[in-house]
Order: C-alpha cells, then structure tokens, then sequence
C-alpha cells in the first residue's frame, strides 16, 4: 500500500483498496481457523484519544495484541493535546517511542498537523470531517455480503456528517451509486461530493424514500454526533421522518442489508427490529472494524 498515512479514503488507489480487503480476508479467516498471526512482533501503537469510544479502543488494542504487538491508551487528560503541549511536539515525540500513531479527535486539521510532522505512520481514527476507518469496515462487510460493490446502491439516511463523507469517497473509489437523504441544511461537504461525482453517482434528496427505492444498503447513523449534544435537540426535530423502519425497508427489497456504525438511538434513526432484525448486519460491521483496521496497521507499519 502506497500512502505512509491513513487519513482519508481519498488517498487510496483502487489498488491499494483492494490490498486491504485481501489483507482483511486473510486475518480474519486466520483468526477464525485458530491460527497466530504476528506480523507486528514488538510495534507500539500510541493511540490518541479527545473523544471517548468503544469500538475503536478495543479494536485498535486487540488487533495489536492479536497481531504480536502493544498499544498505549492517551486520553484527553494524559496528554491535553493542543493545550499543554503542541500538535507537532507531541507528533515530534511520539515518533521517537512508538511505531505508529492513531488519533480520534475533533478538528481535522489535528490529525492533519499530526501526519505532517510524524515520522511514523498517522491513522484517523475519527475527526469530525471523515471517519475513513469506519468505511473500509463498512464495504467489506458489503463485500462479504453481497460479494461485489461495484454497481450496488447505498442509502444513506440522517446527516450528511463525518461517515457519510467517508462512505461517499469510498463510493467513488469502487463505483457504487451513493444516494443520501437529509433534511435541508445538512447535507454533505460540497467539496466531497463535487470530486466523487467525477467516478461515480451520487444523489442528495430530501426523501428518505427517494433515496431508499431499490437500494442494495441501508446505512443510518445517529442525528447528533458527539460534541454536539448542544445542537441534539434542534436536531431531533429537524430529523423527524428521517428514520429507518420496516417501511422504509420494504422499498429497498428483502435482499438489502441494514448498517449502522453505532452506537444507536433506537426509535430516532432506527427501529430496534431493524436494527435487531434478519437484514441487519450491524454487528459483523462492528467486528469488522477490528479485521480491517488489523489489515491497515500490518500494511503500514510492517515497512
């Protein structure tokens, strides 16, 4: 794999993407069959938290140990990022004691500034402009789904945030039909979309029915992201109808697949019986966060 980062999808070619979902493969079917697979004997991961998590803690930590390797927790008060210290020094630093650096923050331009200066490999592990680790679990869960991705269809329904940017470059990159459906006023970076458009299509509507007719993937995601629980009100009400159910699952077909990266608000954006249901792949996709990102750290930090 070719970039020395992992801050967007957008840097991937279609290559490199493919490497990863074979590398995804291959760990996984050897974790499953039993079988050690150490490729990053003695590497240290620093792991950098400003936001608190679930699923990306402790799969970044168990894929390194599963994987022969450590990671260091730094939270918010272990190292007060930006505030104690600098971005770059801590980049500076931390290049002199670990082998790769992952980061869940706010502000993109922190794990911008963290790969600039790091000698070592930088994963985004979250900001609130992308969540490009989340997609690459995502379509291989499509992918082990469906089998293909090119030519599918995904819907996504609720805010033009974070994953749904990350969904839309990953879109692009395997050319699947994108379709999101917001209220006005959330849609998704104009940016984003304006280069995707160039491989691939992608709708924005207003209709959650519009966007959901005929789609291979259902995908949903909380209305509020975290550090917006000032806004989660108004919110609320600007989403109202922009939930997944039964209904709207009827309009995509019985062989479409419901995702959702979690953690859910059950009856806000989704129906606990969807979510819960036979179409819902919801928890492969958590665990899959696991495999793939394992695939990513041995593709980066085994040069």
């Amino acid at each position: 794999m070719n970039p020395k980062n992992f801050i967007s999808v957008s840097q991937l070619k279609e290559k490199d993407f493919w490497e990863l979902m074979e590398t995804t493969k291959s760990l996984k079917g050897d974790l499953r069959a039993g079988k050690s697979h150490e490729v990053l004997p003695g590497k240290t991961l620093g792991m950098v938290f400003l936001k608190p998590s679930l699923r990306t803690r402790v799969s970044f930590e168990v894929g390194m140990t599963q994987m022969g390797g450590h990671a260091i927790y730094l939270g918010p008060d272990d190292i007060k990022l930006g505030e104690r210290e600098t971005t770059e020094d801590i980049s500076l630093v931390l290049s002199r004691y670990v082998d790769g650096i992952m980061a869940r923050v706010f502000e993109h331009e922190i794990i911008e500034e963290l790969a600039e200066h790091a000698s070592i490999p930088v994963v985004n592990g979250l900001t609130d402009f992308l969540h490009p680790c989340q997609a690459l679990a995502d379509f291989f869960t499509i992918y082990e789904s469906k089998r293909e991705l090119s030519g599918l269809k995904l819907a996504f329904i609720g805010d033009g945030n974070n994953v749904a940017h990350s969904l839309i470059n990953a879109a692009g990159l395997v050319g699947m039909d994108f379709a999101i459906a917001c209220p006005e006023g959330y849609e998704p970076a104009e940016s984003v979309v304006t280069r995707v458009r160039e491989s691939t299509e992608v709708e924005i509507t207003h209709s959650p029915e519009e966007a959901a007719a005929d789609a291979d993937v259902i995908y949903t995601d909380v209305w509020a992201s975290m550090g917006e629980e000032d806004v989660a009100g108004e919110k609320k009400g600007s989403f109202e109808g922009f939930r997944v159910d039964r209904d709207l699952l009827e309009l995509a077909g019985s062989e479409s697949i419901v995702m959702h990266c979690l953690p859910a608000h059950y009856d806000e954006e989704i129906a606990k019986p969807v979510a819960h249901g036979p179409n819902s792949v919801i928890f492969e996709q958590a665990e899959n966060r696991m495999h793939t990102q394992k695939a990513l750290l041995a593709l980066l930090m085994s040069k």
